[in-house]
């Protein structure tokens, strides 16, 4: 009688170590593709890191350059320098503020003073920001603005002399002037307001001024009654009445209208 037992597949040990292998190629695999995603991840960080320093790099020489220009007296030339700077650093604070200098030298106060503000918006800590916009308000005559600008750039540094003895000084000096200005020319407004007070204007021929005169006339014009005692030799004593003519109604024609 045939005995029946459990009968080993045919093959299975090599199919368990093929299985092993194929893992651990896998596992091989993905940490190839990790370490190949990290090294792109740190080449990628590199890549832009350099580009970075390389873009900070050109403005600062470009910087270099118009600060060169600025002090020979080429200020358009700078200021072509500094905007190609910017293009390259736009968050640069010192190539507003530079450049919000030339604009002053060029009189152009209202360019000066948004370069000024660029200056601060990105750096507010700046006291020569500032101190630039401080001065560029002042070329355009906003004295209490720049009054402010220079306390705060005072307030960042209080020991700079140069902000507190030109700046801020001599912004309060305008200051005061303006104000003593202000109090004379509204004193002799008022001084010129009275002495030019005009003189009314009478019209000497209208119909009350006619009527005013009119009567004067006809009350001058009744007679005055004077009475003359007269004594004779004979003694006789007689009462004489006489009649005073007053001046006539002036014609009315005679009036002359004054203007």
């Amino acid at each position: 009688m045939a005995s029946f037992g459990w009968k080993r597949k045919i093959g299975e040990k090599v199919s368990k170590v093929t299985s092993q292998q194929f893992e651990a190629q896998a596992a091989d695999e993905q940490v190839l593709v990790d370490n190949s995603e990290v090294d792109c991840l740190h080449e990628a960080k590199r890549k832009k890191r350099l580009l970075l320093e390389d873009r900070a790099a050109q403005s600062k020489h470009l910087k270099d350059e118009g600060a060169i220009l600025a002090e020979n007296g080429r200020y358009q030339e700078a200021l072509h320098k500094w905007d190609e700077a910017l293009q390259l650093t736009p968050e640069n604070a010192t190539l507003y503020e530079m450049k919000s200098q030339v604009l002053m030298s060029l009189h152009e106060m209202f360019p000066a003073v948004q370069a000024a503000e660029m200056a601060v918006q990105r750096d507010s800590h700046s006291w020569e920001a500032w101190q630039t916009l401080g001065r560029a308000q002042l070329g355009l005559g906003e004295i209490t603005l720049a009054i402010r600008s220079f306390q705060i750039a005072l307030h960042i540094y209080p020991l700079n002399s140069e902000l507190w003895n030109e700046d801020l000084s001599w912004a309060k000096k305008l200051q005061q002037q303006k104000k003593a200005s202000k109090t004379e020319t509204g004193t002799q407004g008022s001084e010129t307001k009275t002495l030019e007070e005009p003189i009314p204007d009478y019209d000497f021929e209208s119909d009350e001024i006619l009527a005013v005169c009119a009567a004067i006339a006809e009350k001058e014009k009744s007679t005055s009654t004077k009475s003359v005692v007269i004594v004779s030799a004979s003694g006789t004593v007689e009462t004489v009445t006489e009649q005073e003519e007053r001046a006539t109604v002036p014609d009315g024609a005679v009036f002359i209208k004054a203007r």
